[in-house]
Formats: C-alpha cells, structure tokens, sequence
C-alpha cells in the first residue's frame, strides 16, 4: 500500500477507501461526510452532488480538502508504519572485534522466513550485534558495523522514529506493570494499529499463546499475575500477529518456559525474519545458519548440516524427556526409572 495521492482520492470509491483505510472514516466524518450514505461514490462524485450554494456557505474547496485528505492518510501510515515494512533481507557489513581486527566475513544476508542464530560464549558480543541490527548501524557503534536493509541504506526515520522500527525485540526478561487484563493489554495494543476486526485478533493471540505456554491463562487474566513462561508466549504471539516489524530479535529465551519450536514456526508463519542470541544447542540448530562470536567480533558463519540436523532430533528427544520430567515434578508427581 503506497502513497496515496490526491488523484487517487477523487476517482476511488469511498467504500474502496474506507477498505484500504479504515481510519480514514474520522476524517470523513470530522469533516461532515457521511461515509454510508456516500459509500458508492467517489470524491468526485460527492462533491458534483453538493449544492453550489451550500459548498460557498460553508467554505468547501474540494482541491483543498482532498489535499488534506490526503496529507492526514499518509501521515496515519507513516505513524502505523505501512509504509516502510516490506522488508525482503537484511545486510551486515564487517566491523571489527574489542580489540581492532577486522571482522572475519564480507557480508551477511538474512533473508524473509529465515532463521538465523547467534552463539557464542557470555559476554562475547552477541546482545551488542543484536543492538547493532536493532539501530541499523551504520558505522556508528563500538563494533564499527554498517547495517543495509533491502541491500539499501536505511532511511534514518527506520533508526530514530519509535513509531517506525523494524525491530521487535523479545528478551528473558520481561515484566509487565500495568492493572490490566490480558484482553484489555491487547485491545489497547490493537487499538493503536487501528485493527478493525479486534476481537478477532485478540482472540488468535491468545489462543496462539495458550499453544506457546505450559499453563493455559483466560483473556480475563490480569497481566500481572501471568508467569515468566506465560508473559513471553503472550508477547510472542503478539509481536507475531500484531506487531508491524519485520525483523525480530530474541535474545536467549531458552529458559523462558514455553515451546520454542512452535514459537518459531509461528513467527516464520507471519513472514518475519527472525535472529536468537542462544546458548540452547536445540535452538541454535534450529537456525539456517548460525553467527559464531568471539572477542565481540563475528569470528566465522556455519551453515547448519544434514548430520547436526539429525543431531537436533536425538537433542530434541532429551529435550522433551526433561521438559517431561520438569512438568511431573511440578505437579508434585515422583519420579520413576521407567
């Protein structure tokens, strides 16, 4: 959805319009249009139907107020972000370690519906390439990295603009302050996307971090009194279906209590382009590829093998055996060799 242009306002239909736009229904109204009343006309039309007298009465310029019409959609999708989210790779071009070296590749591409892991000892850099990929570094951070988003130069609004980020980031830690219900958490998150059919998002997430989470929670749940596992597997789910960025970092939630593997395929089903700082050998072999960090530089790139995905199967199933064993333990269950 591009631009839209004053042309295009006088011959689309308003119905057509209000699809495409449908925060566009306040301005018409605001401005004494009756959006059903005229849903079969175009601007146009509904000008020619307006009495010559009463437009002279109540000082409407049609060219004025399409202008304006105009003006006030394209700056609700710059603020929305429609207008930026196409989002086909993203490029990382060498910087250097801590101390000076040049960074051992040419340039990394990650493409859409890839996923891509970074790993790494604690404290070797990977949260810092996570935060250079966050800001689209552009040879102004520590590591002197450049960051090209569609083999492009991003457009500052991308790095400084809150409203604009192609960025969502999830994290181990997370905590939620506010006296509201999970429905009402939500509703207001759609609320400011201008979602139209709300109830209907709200009710996917949910059901979709239910599928996440160990322990279900109800829409009326207060926010406060989810779980660590049950406030990730929301905010997953969110920022999956409802959040406008393309990109998503998730930095180690290997112990955040929710199943890791559904949670990518849900966040590859939303067409996201998803990096993990990990030290979890299950997700780090999910991964297409995976960054090797040293010494906070990129020390080398592997590409993930037929022999290491057999390996992530036999891993898998000792995976579930101790996600097994933990949930027994918490159900005050013993125990058994067997």
């Amino acid at each position: 959805m591009g631009v839209l242009t004053v042309p295009d306002l006088r011959n689309k239909k308003i119905d057509t319009l209000l699809t495409d736009y449908p925060f566009a229904e306040t301005f018409l109204v605001n401005n004494g249009i009756d959006p059903e009343k005229f849903r079969d006309s175009s601007m146009e039309d509904y000008f020619r139907q307006l009495d010559p007298e009463h437009m002279e009465d109540h000082a409407i310029d049609p060219d004025h107020l399409l202008t304006q019409f105009a003006d006030f959609v394209n700056q609700m999708l710059s603020f929305l972000g429609e207008d930026n989210k196409i989002v086909e790779s993203i490029t990382i071009l060498p910087g250097h370690d801590k101390s000076g070296n040049p960074e051992n590749f040419t340039e990394f591409v990650i493409r859409k519906n890839e996923i891509v892991s970074i790993v790494g000892p604690t404290g070797s850099g990977k949260s810092r390439l996570l935060g250079d990929i966050e800001w689209a570094a552009q040879n102004d951070t520590p590591t002197g990295r450049s960051i090209l988003i569609n083999k492009k130069t991003p457009d500052k609004k991308w790095r400084y603009s809150s409203s604009e980020k192609l960025v969502a980031q999830l994290s181990q830690n997370m905590n939620f302050v506010m006296d509201l219900s999970v429905f009402e958490f939500l509703e207001l998150h759609a609320e400011s996307r201008m979602i139209t059919d709300r109830e209907t998002v709200i009710k996917r997430i949910i059901k979709e971090a239910n599928n996440l989470a160990g322990e279900k929670f109800d829409p009326d749940t207060p926010i406060t009194a989810l779980s660590g596992g049950q406030s990730r597997a929301l905010m997953i789910a969110d920022t999956a279906i409802l959040s406008r960025s393309p990109i998503i970092l998730i930095d180690e939630i290997e112990n955040a209590g929710i199943d890791r593997k559904k949670a990518l395929k849900l966040l590859l089903a939303e067409e996201k382009i998803v990096l993990m700082a990990t030290h979890d050998p299950v997700l780090a072999l999910m991964g297409n590829r995976r960054i090797v960090i040293k010494n906070g530089g990129i020390d080398k790139v592997i590409e993930t093998t037929e022999e290491e995905k057999e390996i992530l199967s036999e891993i898998e199933e000792l995976d579930r055996k101790v996600q097994n064993m933990r949930e027994k333990l918490r159900n005050g269950e013993k125990l058994t060799s067997e």
